[in-house]
């Protein structure tokens, strides 16, 4: 295998001819072995585009040679060409070595690009990978920017975009789960509380009330938005500014608006968005309210599904796989399990942003990679989970109309709609002896006199008792 040197202010270091990432990248592929994951990808992309930016803003103010601002933007453009990610990283992954997890606040990271930009600027100017004589990673790529502004301008970028993807679903799913709420809007069954027999309901209100939590989580990930688009570029090392000139940093978040489409904002007081990372811990906590309203909607759907002959077998859910490598005939819910485990993930990672915001130290957190990592992850799970789950398991869910009726003659909760006209105590006989004696509470309501057949049929019609008021009346 071939190689090049080259040499940092640790040394000298060699490392294989054909990669396009220099030393600094070599020693944190080394130092940081740890999760066997690199950094998210959107995270890459998002980085790219803010040195593109950087480098336009640069070629307008005349900082360096316009040769030298053209190839890093055209390197920039050539590393951004493949709009799929997942094309993208089959190209160019092993160009990105680093850890997820790492020390240093994302210098790595931040290190890595700069290198393959430059090598791939250098080329463009006649030169060889490592000549940074032509392009330099620091004094041209990184000019005018720090990681500590680079880095999480990046993670806001991408963080928008992938959270749009996850709105995106929420407004879908919701959609599927109201188109079932009608479906099933005729659908008489027993409601349930404390997994004990309560009140009859249709099964569209339960839908409808899945439909109305997920609703509201559209709205929360749609607004918070709003919250990742102050960015603070041009802020460098702790937010003064330093060696970043005014008309760079205004140029560049305006350069970052025209190339993202998104309404990126200059911060009016870059050394907080440096060193406080409370926006991250907001939206990250808005992806838990989320994944808790998902998990308990998994759980629902397994419980009503469940069965179908020992269980509550009230909802079929699409068969999408066998389910037993022992049991012939066996399918089992993989679709309402998947979105339940992507939940818990979720929830598991804003711990983890919760901890790594909190643990920042005066002007800077060290801790913004494994942000990065979390926050990211549970934004592409979401997005591909949700995604998922409503085309796989909800538009395909049935109902199972009889076991519902069934299920709800057997039980004596009918009894409620006779209190108002034959009080609690006389409801609570009524329902006392159909359990006992296995029959309907109209029957022995009739049975005793209570009603007659006219009055019973007008009190437990289905459309009353699933409704406000007093059933009859």
């Amino acid at each position: 295998m071939d190689l090049r040197e080259e040499r940092d202010s640790l040394g000298a270091g060699s490392l294989p001819a054909d990669v396009y990432y220099g030393i600094h990248t070599r020693r944190a592929a080394e130092n940081f072995p740890v999760s066997g994951r690199p950094a998210n990808r959107h995270l890459l992309r998002s980085l790219i585009r803010v040195k593109q930016a950087a480098a336009l803003a640069h070629l307008r103010l005349g900082s360096y040679p316009a040769e030298i601002a053209q190839a890093i933007i055209e390197a920039c453009g050539e590393l951004l060409e493949e709009g799929d990610a997942d094309a993208w990283w089959r190209r160019w992954g092993k160009e990105f070595p680093v850890d997820s997890l790492q020390g240093g606040a994302g210098t790595s990271t931040n290190m890595n690009v700069n290198e393959v930009v430059a090598n791939l600027a250098i080329e463009r100017l006649g030169g060889t990978r490592g000549d940074y004589g032509l392009v330099h990673p620091l004094d041209h790529v990184n000019a005018g920017q720090s990681t500590n502004d680079a880095y999480p301008t990046a993670l806001r970028i991408a963080a928008i975009g992938l959270l749009r993807r996850v709105s995106s679903a929420f407004a879908s799913l919701q959609e599927s789960l109201q188109e079932k709420e009608q479906e099933f809007a005729d659908v008489l069954k027993l409601g349930r509380t404390e997994l004990m027999d309560a009140l009859p309901m249709m099964a569209g209100q339960g839908f409808g009330a899945y439909a109305k939590a997920i609703a509201r989580d559209r709205w929360r990930l749609y607004k918070i938005e709003e919250r990742l688009r102050e960015v603070n570029i041009g802020g460098t090392a702790i937010g003064t500014g330093l060696n970043a000139p005014v008309k760079f940093t205004f140029y560049v978040t305006e350069l970052l608006q025209d190339l993202t489409g998104y309404g990126i904002a200059r911060s009016e007081f870059p050394m907080d968005p440096t060193q406080n990372m409370d926006v991250f811990v907001e939206v990250s906590g808005l992806l838990k309210a989320a994944a808790v309203n998902l998990l308990k909607l998994s759980g629902d759907l397994r419980l009503l599904a469940s069965g179908p002959a020992g269980g509550f077998g009230e909802l079929e859910l699409p068969a999408v796989q066998a389910g037993s490598s022992i049991m012939p005939g066996k399918v089992n819910p993989v679709m309402a399990e998947m979105i339940g485990s992507a939940a818990m993930k979720v929830i598991a990672n804003d711990t983890a942003v919760t901890l790594a915001a909190s643990s920042g130290q005066l002007e800077l957190n060290a801790f913004v990679p494994l942000i990065a990592d979390a926050l990211l992850d549970s934004l592409e799970t979401l997005a591909n989970a949700v995604r998922l789950f409503e085309t796989r398991c909800v538009i395909g869910i049935r109902i199972r109309a009889d076991r519902c009726r069934e299920s709800l003659e057997r039980s004596a909760v009918l009894a409620t709609a006779l209190i108002g006209h034959i009080g609690y105590e006389g409801g609570a006989h009524v329902a006392k002896r159909a359990r006992e004696e296995g029959r309907t509470v109209r029957e022995i309501a009739l049975e005793e006199g209570l009603l007659i057949a006219e009055e019973a049929d007008r009190i437990l019609n289905p459309y009353q008792v699933t409704k406000p008021g007093i059933p009859g009346r």
